[in-house]
């Protein structure tokens, strides 16, 4: 049961990373402070969760990341669109 309720997390926690991702490039703390708008609060997604799900998104290949100066910028890749 722990096992599901875990694995539906990191499920809704894609989803809300590539829709954010799918607007254009964008920074991951701006995708952090963009869920947390587009859910009117309800969802606050700390470092510790955002940054495994944006890699664990990049490992399907769903999402690419470019890096500017000091940080990544993340954008769908060509599979996922």
């Amino acid at each position: 049961m722990e096992q599901e309720k875990t694995e539906l997390l990191k499920g809704t926690l894609d989803m809300l990373i590539l829709k954010v991702v799918a607007f254009g490039p964008i920074h991951g703390y701006a995708i952090s402070q963009r869920i947390q708008q587009i859910s009117r609060d309800f969802f606050q997604v700390p470092e510790g969760s955002l940054y495994p799900g944006l890699y664990r998104l990049e490992d399907r290949g769903w999402l690419q990341a470019t890096n500017a100066w000091w940080k990544s910028v993340w954008t769908p890749s060509c599979v996922s669109i």
